[in-house]
């Protein structure tokens, strides 16, 4: 436990990255625990990551009740995950070694080779995107499950078993099968091991525990209806989808050579192995001779060498689900799909030293798991950032348009909004026809001012996923920012129509309804958005300025002022609540409120413009006038200032200083027929 904390020390801070997006930080379903339906259906909220995983979604609920989306907590959790199953994993090797199969042979090593065991495994660098990458707590925590069904199981059918743990054992597997599908082994798994290391036969293990793998093998009801539910994982797994069965066998050929190849190795770990998949035998026809000959010995093992037999039907049971010819067109390689299956090269290898070395190979697996524990701290600190994950990704696999594409989000979070449209342009070079590399390359594009380039990549985004709400979305802005209004509407409203849940496409409809002088329509779109994001600043600015369109002014104050107490430093909050209290008559109110304003922002003119204008209803000439002669300064072109800044010259009776300001005015209008009127005031000698 103390070196498992030791490795994982420096991974509390480490942000979400990638499906943790989804899974926790966009994740409605999270926000409270009650009703508990909603919490254990979370249908398509948080992705495919937790669609059909009720006990991964409620555990992250839990975090969520806990810290909300501060990611200590998910990291606490996910750890402590990991040195339980850690645990499980000892008692597990430790039990099986005093089995009467085995105990000869290993029972009087049996607590060192369990202690080796479980060390290498919780230390092993190839665990880290198990527990360090949030959301993949789905692989760790049906680890955990799989392991406690097997250990329940041992301890319920030893000599002085109790029925509590076969109890115990169901519990788990029924908790497993809810967390993630690879849990579907763990029933075969259970009785092959009660036929390797209790009974003999299978024919015996039936005999002597029918109902509790009859209870185990129920657990599969849950699961199927699981799976159905998802359908298909929302169309990216599962036969049908746009990687054939063939082609996806071949590839994991090369991700299971991979995966041993790490397991000895770890070295280099990369994060996301991005979609490609093998198309021809003969491009990774070794692989496939190795993986194939690996399971026929795993297959005679099981016969004429039962316990050696049983690792190799774990390592190949346990990858079933995700690598075999059932395609997860998500995610055609991924590491942590080694959780589990580690366990089993890493027991093979413990035993096979101690029957080469006995006692000494204590001493080799020591020096081994320092080297482990220090690799996974180096390991954990690629993950300090998004930026530093995806660049570590994108430079150990260069080909993969993935990688690039999530390093040009990094570097576009991170401000550095050039390096991003590179980026983007690298990845498309890559793999042309993606969609949401178009889309985040026209984000870059729009945030530089390059407009027309812009809008060009989100046409290109929505030609290859029409039903992309983001790309909808951000294209109607372009499209208003560009003044193609009614264009920028049928996107907003189909932004809607594919995801009605999609607030801030909500709040930007409304906008573009509100510019186009459908105030009362923008009202509507708003009070959905604050509907689905209620503690939305922005949305109750935006439905205050509806308000304040439609003449309703308490209304549109009262909005003003929730958006300041949610956000107090809002400026333009501040200064809209100024002109609604300034039409309510409250000139003396609108006043500290455009105070407010300009000390958040100096630089904005209408600010200190407005505060004039309320300094000067209330006959406070002389106050009036630094406000207007800054706001010349940061706009020196406003007819506005200038008109005002004469008028309060005049009430001071400094005509002579008012002269240009109205000259200004009618520079800018010579049909300004005030301004005229008062300038020729101003020039008209004094009466005699």
């Amino acid at each position: 436990m103390a070196a498992g904390l030791a490795a994982y020390h420096n991974s509390f801070s480490v942000p979400f990255v990638f499906d943790d997006i989804p899974a926790i930080v966009e994740n409605a379903s999270i926000r409270k625990l009650w009703p508990l339906s909603d919490v254990l259906a979370p249908g398509s909220h948080g992705g495919v990551t937790t669609s059909g995983r009720p006990v991964v979604n409620l555990s992250l609920a839990l975090n969520y009740a806990l810290s909300g989306t501060a990611v200590g907590s998910y990291h606490a959790v996910n750890l402590a995950i990991h040195l339980v199953a850690g645990l499980a994993l000892f008692g597990l090797v430790r039990r099986t070694l005093l089995t009467p199969r085995l105990r000869d042979r290993f029972g009087a090593a049996a607590l060192p080779l369990a202690f080796s065991t479980a060390a290498l495994w919780l230390l092993h660098p190839l665990q880290t995107e198990s527990v360090t990458y949030i959301v993949q707590r789905a692989e760790s925590l049906v680890g955990l499950f799989f392991l406690l069904t097997l250990y329940c199981f041992v301890r319920g059918a030893g000599p002085d078993g109790r029925t509590r743990w076969m109890f115990g054992a169901a519990l788990a597997c029924t908790l497993g099968m809810a967390t993630k599908e690879v849990m579907v082994s763990a029933p075969l798994i259970v009785l092959l091991y009660d036929r390797t290391f209790l009974s003999g036969t299978f024919r015996a293990a039936w005999a002597a525990r029918a109902r509790w793998h009859g209870a185990l093998a129920a657990t599969w009801v849950l699961l199927a209806f699981l799976v159905v539910g998802t359908a298909g994982r929302g169309g990216t797994a599962g036969f049908g989808t746009a990687v054939s069965s063939w082609s996806y066998a071949l590839t994991q050929c090369r991700a299971i050579t991979s995966y041993l190849g790490l397991s000895l190795w770890p070295h280099p770990l990369v994060f996301d192995y991005g979609l490609g998949t093998v198309r021809e035998l003969t491009t990774v026809l070794p692989q496939a001779l190795l993986v194939v000959a690996l399971l026929a010995t795993t297959v005679v093992l099981v016969g004429r060498r039962p316990a050696a037999g049983f690792l190799g039907a774990c390592f190949f049971a346990l990858l079933a689900p995700s690598s075999s010819f059932v395609p997860v067109v998500t995610q055609t390689m991924a590491e942590h799909r080694m959780y589990l299956p580690l366990a089993a090269v890493i027991t093979a290898l413990v035993l096979a030293a101690y029957v080469w070395a006995g006692r000494r190979s204590g001493w080799l697996w020591t020096g081994v798991a320092l080297v482990c524990l220090g690799a996974t701290v180096g390991r954990n600190q690629d993950y300090r950032s998004n930026l530093a994950i995806w660049s570590d990704t994108a430079a150990k696999l260069p080909g993969n348009a993935r990688a690039h594409n999530n390093l040009g989000q990094a570097l576009f979070f991170a401000g550095r909004i050039q390096e991003s449209v590179t980026t983007y342009r690298a990845a498309l070079r890559l793999q042309p026809n993606y969609p949401e590399t178009h889309y985040n390359l026209g984000v870059s594009l729009a945030q530089l001012g390059a407009l027309p380039e812009a809008i060009g990549h989100y046409e290109a985004a929505l030609r290859l996923q029409p039903d992309y709400p983001a790309a909808h979305n951000n294209f109607a802005n372009a499209l208003m920012r560009v003044d193609r209004v009614p264009e920028a509407l049928r996107h907003y409203e189909t932004a809607v129509r594919l995801d009605p849940a999609f607030a801030e496409a909500h709040g930007n409809l409304g906008n573009a309804l509100l510019q186009s002088g459908q105030a009362e329509a923008s009202v509507e779109c708003f009070m959905r958005a604050l509907v689905l994001k209620p503690g939305s600043a922005e949305s109750h600015y935006n439905l205050g300025n509806a308000h304040a369109a439609l003449n309703r002014m308490p209304a549109a104050l009262e909005e003003y002022r929730a958006a300041l107490r949610l956000q107090p430093d809002y400026a333009d909050a501040h200064v809209n609540a100024g002109n609604a209290l300034l039409q309510l008559g409250r000139a003396g109110e609108a006043v500290a409120a455009y105070e407010r304003a300009v000390a958040l922002r100096p630089d904005q003119a209408v600010a200190r413009f407005n505060l004039a204008s309320a300094l000067l209803d209330l006959g406070r000439w002389a106050e009036a006038i630094p406000p207007l002669e800054r706001a010349l300064v940061l706009n020196p072109q406003s007819s506005d200032s200038h008109r005002a800044l004469g008028f309060a010259l005049v009430q001071l009776g400094r005509g002579r200083e008012a002269v240009p300001h109205y000259e200004a005015v009618l520079r800018a209008d010579p049909a300004d027929a005030e301004a005229r009127r008062a300038l020729t005031e101003l020039r008209s000698p004094p009466p005699r």
